[in-house]
Parts: structure tokens; C-alpha cells; sequence
């Protein structure tokens, strides 16, 4: 019998790498518990209220936000950590 991560406990994460929205987080939108191999994080990311663009934006607004978002995110890094903010932010708000 395996007992659970207290990390994904306290979370409130199904499991690794699944992502979840904290609608109560008073700064932060989304919360994940990270496992690359053996290393196992927390992140929590995005922020409260903010909605990406999303994978293809229509207006010109949305596509000068998400222009704007890569550019000071460095999301042109072709392969970023799955423990950073960063991805997690790029896969669920903006991609």
C-alpha cells in the first residue's frame, strides 16, 4: 500500500503535472506539483484574474498581448524546465 504525496495533499492536485486553477489564491491563478525523475516541486503561477490569450488569438489585442508575454517571459527557449513557472504559465494560460 503506497500513501500518497503530502504535496499533492496539500495542493489539492490529483497528480503530477496537472495543472489546477486556485480561483481562493490571493495572487496566483494556478498551482501544480512538478515531477521531473525524482525531483518534485510545487509551483504555483499565473496571475489572479489574467487571462492568456490562448492558442490562437483573433483580435489584434489579444495577438500584441501574447507577442508582449513571450517576449518578456523568454518564451522562445526551445526547451524550458518543467519545474519553472514559466512552462507550466505557457502551457496552460497562453498555448
Amino acid at each position: 500500500m503506497s500513501s500518497r504525496d503530502p504535496r499533492l495533499e496539500r495542493a489539492g492536485v490529483t497528480g503530477y503535472n496537472k495543472p489546477k486553477r486556485t480561483p481562493n489564491h490571493p495572487t496566483k491563478s494556478h498551482v501544480v506539483v512538478a515531477k521531473v525523475g525524482d525531483e518534485i516541486k510545487t509551483i504555483r503561477f499565473g496571475q489572479q484574474g489574467v487571462k492568456g490569450a490562448g492558442k490562437n488569438p483573433k483580435t489584434a489585442k489579444e495577438k500584441a498581448r501574447k507577442r508582449s508575454y513571450y517576449a518578456r517571459h523568454n518564451a522562445q527557449d526551445p526547451n524550458p524546465s518543467k519545474l519553472s513557472a514559466r512552462y507550466w504559465s505557457h502551457k496552460v494560460k497562453w498555448s
